[in-house]
């Protein structure tokens, strides 16, 4: 294979364990797991995707939008590295104090009013989401924002960095929180890792 994604299982469940509250370490260990299936699944499209070589774009059982081997394996990729890629930066914004400061405090107040706007602002989305949240910043305007995702695949915006990935699927909390969705974003609040999520701002911003 050309390349292959690690899986960072271990990794980010020392990460993030007795750091988070109501968040029990159970759920963590068993949301993981759904991370290790999406890490598994990028690695074997990749790998099909490889063996499959330079497809021929006349062939329609290779290459067809209704139906077809590469729309199949590229359509799979784009839902298992989003996977992939939602947990680990879900996982690595946990396991702080909540207490934003710095260069993301800055740009929090001035992009939100306050971090109690913010705070409402991500929870309102939140709940309004039906898989993902990400607070990501926009290159071209240079500002933070809550943005909504469906799924693991869908309305990435182009030229907008992801610096925190808020996962809201009834895996991530329901063992904790029942249908309590509210209390389960508050309490992902108070164990932000802020610093983490600093680190993923653009150089020069």
């Amino acid at each position: 294979m050309s390349y292959k994604y690690e899986n960072k299982q271990e990794k980010l469940l020392a990460k993030v364990k007795g750091k988070t509250g109501k968040i029990s370490d159970k759920t963590h260990e068993e949301h993981l797991k759904v991370y290790t299936g999406y890490v598994n699944k990028t690695n074997g499209i990749l790998e099909a995707i490889e063996k499959l070589g330079v497809p021929d774009p006349t062939d329609p059982a290779v290459a067809n939008q209704i139906f077809s081997t590469l729309r199949s394996y590229k359509t799979g990729l784009t839902f298992a590295l989003g996977g992939l890629k939602n947990h680990e930066i879900y996982f690595d914004s946990l396991g702080g104090d909540g207490k934003a400061s710095g260069k993301i405090a800055e740009l929090i107040d001035r992009d939100f009013g306050s971090f109690e706007n913010y705070s409402k602002d991500l929870k309102a989305t939140g709940i309004a989401a039906r898989g993902w949240v990400w607070t990501g910043i926009d290159h071209e305007s240079g500002k933070l924002f809550n943005y909504i995702g469906d799924s693991q695949d869908t309305y990435p915006v182009w030229n907008v960095t992801p610096l925190l990935a808020l996962d809201v699927y009834e895996h991530a909390y329901y063992a904790d929180f029942f249908t309590a969705r509210g209390a389960y974003i508050d309490e992902f609040l108070k164990h932000i890792d802020w610093a983490a999520v600093q680190a993923r701002l653009p150089k020069g911003i």
